[in-house]
């Protein structure tokens, strides 16, 4: 081997494999840090690009899960003001079935009369009170309602079901005389009947979002389970690694240390 002062082999080829080991741990630093092991295209250009297109549809899903959390909240508002006018209609019909009976006195008639208005006067208050984002599905004048409920622009149509007391036709029931009691009486059967009907379409409504939802939901979940295999880095594994990387680097410093001194060897020749 010739021996030079000029050339020193062994330290270059330390120093090429001190520089290895650098990029090496510096990779490893940063999976960890990162807790990914592609961060970028020059890691795996395929994979990454597999793994972006699908972080692209988490992202649409999510926009999804958002349209149906709304559209559910502004049926399940409907649901309860439904539920409300149904018990308020209840007590509408004690009211009229007390004013059917015989012989009732003229002052009795107005007090039913009375408490039936104000039960009545309370639906249209919930009706007109009945919204959720400025959408209101029981009110006189309520349209139907779009739901987006996948990615590609289909929607779920939730119908409106007005339940203000005009549209039940009890808006001008009277209880101030016999016969207004009884026609009062007919009205609130259809009425309650008709109610029962439109809470039933909004309870079906509701149903249908909440399964969309949830499958929504669980799609989403293995989506980011699937970018997860294809990116995450193992820990325990970049852990290992990362010792074994720090101790190769230590003995490339001392490796290359050698190697630098070797020229000095060549003083002894001359004395």
């Amino acid at each position: 081997m010739v021996l030079s002062v000029n050339t020193n082999v062994g330290a270059m080829v330390a120093l090429q494999n001190l520089n290895i080991t650098n990029k090496l741990l510096e990779k490893t630093q940063l999976r960890i840090t990162t807790g990914l092991k592609i961060n970028g295209p020059k890691d795996d250009a395929a994979t990454y690009a597999i793994a972006q297109n699908m972080r692209g549809d988490i992202g649409s899903f999510r926009a999804v899960r958002i349209a149906l959390s709304a559209g559910e909240s502004t049926v399940n508002v409907a649901i309860s003001a439904a539920k409300s006018i149904s018990d308020l209609m209840i007590e509408m019909k004690a009211k009229v079935v007390q004013s059917n009976q015989a012989g009732l006195d003229s002052q009795s008639r107005t007090a039913l009369h009375n408490d039936f208005k104000a039960l009545r006067d309370q639906i249209d208050t919930i009706v007109q009170t009945a919204k959720f984002n400025g959408k209101n599905l029981i009110e006189i004048s309520a349209t139907n309602m779009t739901v987006l409920s996948t990615v590609d622009g289909s929607t779920i149509t939730v119908s409106a079901q007005s339940m203000d007391t005009t549209t039940l036709a009890i808006n001008t029931s009277i209880l101030t005389s016999s016969s207004g009691a009884a026609s009062a009486l007919t009205a609130i059967n259809t009425a309650m009947t008709l109610v029962t009907d439109k809470l039933a379409a909004l309870g079906s409504s509701a149903k249908r979002i909440e399964v969309q939802s949830d499958f929504t939901v669980k799609l989403v979940d293995i989506l980011r389970a699937g970018v997860g295999n294809l990116v995450d880095a193992d820990l325990a594994e970049e852990s290992a690694s990362l010792q074994a990387l720090q101790i190769k680097q230590q003995l490339g410093i001392q490796a290359l240390a050698i190697a630098n001194s070797g020229p000095q060897n060549i003083l002894a020749l001359f004395q």
